[in-house]
């Protein structure tokens, strides 16, 4: 299977699904930290190349609702919402069989202009590690995942929201979960 990993500088999925034997291709504006099939760029420049299934990962700053806050206290950030979204909603609404658009819950504004639900919200404790991050998946042609594990752990972490400033915050806030890629690619493949 082509599947194409949209917004995805780490190579973490793009290697997961790899790995299960298909032709993975990651595509963001940045360089691949993994060395493997990455297309630089803009990815709708490669949208409509004949991919078979899509993994996107698009930017989340103005959508997610723990940004939500600052919606009120910067009006600037407005703009970028909308773009955000149609963004968003163009990768969802791709001509590809099999579509996951992964991004953080969203606050009520990104939900009105995205205007489709999300079919599952997972954490990365549900598949084996001891973190916890929501993470929404929007589905086409996709089951959604089935979790390794029900029961929170005692002992999970809140890593990604506790994360201090710095110059690589928003990059590292952005780095999928290795066990959730591994489950998107042992159950889609």
């Amino acid at each position: 299977m082509r599947v194409l990993i949209a917004c995805e500088f780490s190579g973490i999925v793009r290697e997961a699904f790899k790995n299960k034997g298909h032709d993975a291709w990651s595509c963001d504006i940045l360089d691949t930290e993994i060395p493997g099939k990455h297309i630089k760029g803009n990815v709708l420049d490669v949208l409509y190349d004949g991919w078979d299934m899509m993994v996107a990962h698009p930017p989340c700053t103005y959508l997610a609702n723990s940004g939500v806050r600052w919606l009120h206290e910067d009006i600037t950030r407005w703009p970028k919402l909308f773009e955000g979204a149609d963004f968003f909603n163009i990768l969802y609404n791709s001509n590809i069989p099999k579509i996951c658009v992964e991004n953080p819950v969203m606050h009520k504004y990104g939900k009105q202009l995205v205007r489709f639900d999300q079919k599952q919200i997972v954490q990365p404790w549900m598949f084996g590690s001891n973190e916890s991050k929501g993470i929404g998946l929007w589905l086409q042609g996709l089951p959604m995942l089935i979790p390794d594990n029900t029961v929170k752990p005692d002992n999970v972490e809140q890593r990604v929201w506790r994360m201090p400033p710095g110059k690589d915050r928003q990059k590292e806030r952005s780095r999928f979960f290795p066990c959730v890629a591994r489950a998107m690619a042992d159950q889609w493949s």
